[in-house]
C-alpha cells in the first residue's frame, strides 16, 4: 500500500516542481527587462512599451513578484488535487486535507502582500531618516526610492490577488465541496441510526434473567 502511494505522489510532485520552475522562470523577463534600458536605439516602439510596462511592474512589486508567483503555483496545484479528490471519491481526511492546504495558500499570498509592506516601509523610513538634504520633496522622493511604492502596491496586489482566489476556488469548487460534505455528513448520520438501531435489537432480544429463571 505504501508504494502505491508513493507512486500515485509523484505524478503530484512533478506537476508541483513544474509549476514552481515555470512561475520562476516567467518572472525572469520581467526582472531582465527592468534591468534593461528601455530607450536603446533600433528597439521596436511595441518592445519598448513592453519593457516600460515591465520595469513599472518590478518597480511595484520587486522581489515579491516571484513569490507570489510561486504561491499564485503552489495554490492551482492544490486546486487540482482538491479537484481530484472530489472527482475519484477520495476519503474524507483526503478532501479535508486538500481544502485546508489550499485555504493556506490564499492566507500566504495574503501574508506576502503584508510582509513586503513591511519592508516596503521599513526601507522608506531608513531612506528618508538616513539621506541628506531636509527639503518635502527629497524626502518625499527617499521614500519613493527607499520602498514606499513596494509597500503600498504589494498591499493591493496582495489583497487583491487572495481575494480574487478566493472567489475562483468557490466558483469551481464550491458546489462540489458542499455536496460531498452534505454526502459524508448523511453518511455519518445514517451509520449512527443503525448503530443504535442494533443496540436497540440487542437490548430487545436479550432474556431477563427472572424470565430464565422461571
Amino acid at each position: 500500500m505504501n508504494d502505491r502511494g508513493q507512486g500515485s505522489d509523484r505524478p503530484t510532485t512533478r506537476f508541483l516542481t513544474g509549476m514552481i520552475a515555470g512561475a520562476l522562470i516567467a518572472s525572469l523577463p520581467i526582472l531582465a527587462a527592468a534591468l534593461s534600458a528601455t530607450d536603446s536605439p533600433g528597439v521596436p516602439e511595441w518592445q519598448d512599451g513592453l519593457a516600460r510596462t515591465m520595469q513599472w511592474i518590478w518597480r511595484n512589486l520587486g522581489f515579491s513578484l516571484p513569490v507570489f508567483a510561486i504561491v499564485l503555483a503552489l495554490y492551482a496545484a492544490s486546486l487540482r488535487r482538491l479537484r481530484r479528490a472530489l472527482s475519484s471519491s477520495a476519503s474524507p481526511d483526503q478532501v479535508r486535507q486538500a481544502d485546508q492546504i489550499s485555504d493556506v495558500w490564499i492566507s500566504l499570498f495574503f501574508g506576502v502582500g503584508v510582509i513586503w509592506t513591511a519592508i516596503g516601509m521599513r526601507g522608506a523610513l531608513v531612506e528618508a531618516l538616513t539621506g541628506g538634504g531636509s527639503g518635502g520633496v527629497e524626502v518625499l522622493t527617499r521614500m519613493v526610492d527607499g520602498g514606499i511604492l513596494l509597500a503600498l502596491s504589494t498591499t493591493i496586489f496582495g489583497g487583491i490577488g487572495g481575494y480574487l482566489m478566493r472567489v475562483w476556488k468557490a466558483i469551481r469548487l464550491g458546489a462540489a465541496l458542499a455536496r460531498y460534505y452534505e454526502r459524508e455528513s448523511g453518511r455519518d448520520l445514517a451509520a449512527l441510526r443503525a448503530s443504535v438501531s442494533d443496540i436497540q435489537r440487542h437490548l430487545g432480544s436479550a432474556t431477563p434473567p427472572e424470565a430464565a429463571r422461571s
